[in-house]
């Protein structure tokens, strides 16, 4: 449980945290890390980002509920806002996240 702890905390510390679960073999999940990752720091400078690779820590992909790769959930003032899993495009990701965020940052 160290790793959900850890998770947690910074889930208590950061206005606005992504975790994003994927695999090794999940070839999706390499694809659309590096793009994904580059919208929300281009977008969102406040973001922390935290990847967990479930065939190594499936603990803490059971206690997020996670049953599909890959999945993005984001927390914004420590609450889930937004989950997805398969099949999401950057664009739509980044087009949810955007009014709240400037909202809870403004």
């Amino acid at each position: 449980m160290q790793n959900i702890d850890k998770i947690k905390k910074t889930l208590e510390e950061n206005p606005a945290v992504m975790l994003y679960f994927s695999a090794p073999t999940c070839n999706v999940c390499h694809a659309l890390k590096p793009k994904l990752l580059e919208a929300l720091k281009s977008s969102f400078k406040e973001f922390q980002i935290i990847s967990i690779d479930t065939s190594v820590d499936q603990e803490t992909a059971a206690y997020f509920s996670v049953f599909a790769i890959p999945t993005v959930l984001v927390f914004l003032g420590g609450k889930e806002f937004l989950r997805k899993s398969r099949h999401m495009s950057v664009d739509e990701v980044v087009r949810e996240i955007k009014r709240p965020y400037e909202i809870m940052m403004s």
